[in-house]
């Protein structure tokens, strides 16, 4: 099968062919339709995990998926082949990946049934976003009437976040620094911007002197927006390793790892579906354009990048026995999955 993988750290990730995996047990094969781009990916593509997580490679690139079941490993329940899913590749040694025609995953975390009113393109680029922004805006306890800066309002977190403390009655400060991109985020119901290019915190406090209520922040240096927020109030970060990252005395400050919990996956899927929140796909990739995609996607974007694989079925199907999985299953990309 074609798959875009990184064949060693110090290489750059290409379109290649391996062999199409056989789902272990706790796991489904997914038939991939669609995959989105995620800081994540650009960091394994680089060689930053090295080191920091276990390679097996080649490394398929990707987190993101949304597709069909095409097989079922032994054990598995709730599930049958023909099943629309989407969700995240949830294992702790990087491998399996989800940008390519198949993907192993296990059923315990990281997948859901897509509604059929979503298609393949928007699931792609609702797992990983969605569930970030989604456990964010929990800690944060949003609540109507309140004040909230939402930091990298523009990249595929913040806008679902944006979109939720909005639906909550919240007034929302966003950063942005173009037209356009202050002209999404209004559009997603930001009632004031801020220029990420200047200082955060002065901006804010020019319109809120006594400060914000809250802060999710996905993206810059944490430090220079915690003045923003008021005695009492919350920081939410997805890119704290712990809270104590922040000192800031009166301040409740939260670290976010994202969980893609079945819930949580249906909950952004509920969402979708009834038009609580929306994703906003920039542009759809082919799965040979992958490695332009990414280009794309450091270069900066005002919404998801999507390869469409369009995955040949694979005749077969059914329940197989187990294999011995070329992956292990487990938690250990939560901290790691908001880079």
């Amino acid at each position: 099968m074609k798959v875009f993988a990184l064949n060693d750290s110090d290489q750059t990730p290409e379109v290649t062919e391996v062999d199409l995996p056989e789902p272990a047990e706790g796991e489904v094969r997914v038939r991939v339709r669609a995959a989105s781009v995620n800081g994540f990916d650009l960091s394994v593509a680089s060689g930053r995990l090295k080191g920091m997580m276990e390679h097996s490679f080649p490394v398929v690139l990707g987190k993101d998926f949304a597709g069909e079941v095409d097989a079922l490993g032994a054990g598995v329940e709730g599930f049958a082949v023909g099943d629309r899913v989407f969700g995240v590749v949830m294992k702790a040694t990087l491998g399996d990946g989800s940008i390519g025609e198949y993907v192993t995953v296990p059923v315990a975390l990281g997948i859901a049934k897509r509604p059929e009113s979503i298609d393949f393109t928007d699931a792609a680029g609702l797992g990983l976003a969605g569930t970030a922004a989604v456990d964010a805006f929990d800690a944060a306890n949003v609540t109507e009437g309140q004040v909230v800066l939402v930091a990298g309002a523009t990249g595929g977190v913040g806008q679902q976040a944006l979109q939720l403390a909005v639906r909550a009655g919240a007034e929302i400060i966003a950063t942005a620094s173009s037209e356009e991109e202050i002209a999404l985020v209004t559009k997603l119901g930001a009632a004031h911007t801020v220029d990420y290019k200047g200082d955060v915190a002065e901006q804010v406090l020019a319109l809120r002197p006594e400060g914000v209520d809250a802060i999710l922040h996905f993206a810059g240096a944490p430090m220079p927006v915690v003045p923003a927020v008021k005695q009492g109030g919350v920081f939410v970060s997805t890119l704290l390793q712990s809270s104590a990252d922040v000192p800031a005395e009166g301040v409740n400050v939260v670290s976010i790892y994202a969980s893609p919990t079945a819930d949580t996956l249906d909950r952004i899927a509920k969402h979708q579906a009834e038009e609580h929140t929306t994703v906003t796909v920039q542009r759809v990739y082919e799965l040979d354009e992958a490695g332009q995609a990414f280009g794309d996607f450091a270069a900066g974007t005002l919404g998801k990048l999507v390869i469409s694989t369009n995955a040949p079925p694979h005749g077969g199907g059914g329940r197989r026995a187990p294999a011995t999985p070329r992956k292990a299953t487990g938690h250990g990309t939560r901290r790691l999955l908001a880079l």
